[in-house]
């Protein structure tokens, strides 16, 4: 019987009777071990949650992941509730041991949090560092993909900081991550504030913050919600003194992202490419369009075979 209701493959093995698989293991050891806790278990998994064995003096959790037994690890000293539990959590939050989890693509230098849901491709959130995207994630999915459910201040059990959180139209924003809730709360409008002020120096082309370029035609809304006027100790945002610093101050938002994406010289293949995460239908006539726009506007020049050269 030592491999009976075991399937083989490339390099797993399945636990697997009557057509339902009741996990998949590294090793052929660890599905006999957990394939014997459910013919103990009578092959009834619909109440199992956690349970710990004790095999060759390690102790090994097992616990029932999207409908599937798994192994938690081993450990030779009894593990604690509280540790259990953010194992379990991480395991569900990357089944398959990937590089960043579930939902989560690096495009660049950005990270996209981002779900289908009955077959449309919806994105949650882009953002300039993993811990953001890290925490995002966690908090969907511990909230079936409700966008609604955040507050304005979170605690990340990962990084175990605070994070000041905004969503509009449905996105995700991290506007500062602190140690503690008391300053986070204390920082609240401060961290508004310099949200707007990164935003604004964006879009003027002052700054390079590409993960904020779906905000940058929202400026005066978010000023309005946040009654916040955008400032700033060096800048002044109303003023431009040259001629091409005011062509780029007047650039219409998509205008300003595709010319702040763009190198020196490029390929309007990889153009496109690069602005993957705004990708709507009919995107490459979009992306032409605009960039046709620079061309007349004098700021890129168009060279033979698709290259561009931004002047």
């Amino acid at each position: 019987m030592s491999e009976k209701y075991i399937r083989k493959n490339k390099n797993s093995y399945k636990i697997i009777k009557n057509s339902r698989v009741f996990g998949k293991f590294d090793s052929l050891d660890d599905a006999i071990f957990v394939r014997e806790i459910l013919i103990n278990n009578n092959w009834d998994i619909d109440n199992f949650t956690l349970e710990m064995h004790l095999s060759l003096d390690n102790y090994i959790p097992v616990s029932k992941i999207d409908e599937k037994l798994v192994i938690l690890g081993k450990f030779k000293d009894k593990p604690n509730d509280k540790f259990l539990e953010k194992l379990a959590k991480k395991r569900i939050r990357n089944p398959n041991n990937s590089k960043y989890g579930l939902n989560i693509v690096k495009v660049f230098d950005l990270f996209m949090v981002k779900k289908q849901i009955a077959g449309d491709e919806y994105v949650f959130g882009v953002f300039d560092n993993l811990d953001d995207a890290i925490f995002t994630r966690n908090f969907l999915l511990d909230n079936n993909w409700n966008v609604e459910a955040f507050n304005e201040v979170e605690y990340c059990d990962e990084s175990e900081t605070y994070k000041i959180v905004k969503v509009y139209e449905d996105r995700v924003y991290i506007l500062a991550t602190f140690k503690s809730r008391s300053d986070a709360l204390n920082n609240i409008e401060n961290s508004k504030s310099e949200f707007l002020n990164k935003i604004t120096k964006h879009k003027h082309g002052l700054a390079n913050h590409p993960h904020l370029d779906a905000l940058t035609e929202h400026i005066e809304d978010l000023e309005n919600e946040f009654h916040i006027t955008t400032e700033d100790d060096v800048w002044n945002f109303s003023e431009v003194n040259d001629p091409l610093s005011e062509i780029i101050f007047n650039l219409t938002p998509w205008q300003k992202i595709i010319y702040d994406e763009i190198s020196d010289e490029f390929a309007f293949d990889d153009l496109v490419q690069s602005l993957s995460r705004y990708k709507t239908k009919n995107f490459d006539k979009k992306v032409k369009r605009y960039l046709d726009e620079l061309v007349d506007l004098g700021l890129v020049e168009k060279l033979e075979d698709k290259n561009y050269r931004k002047i």
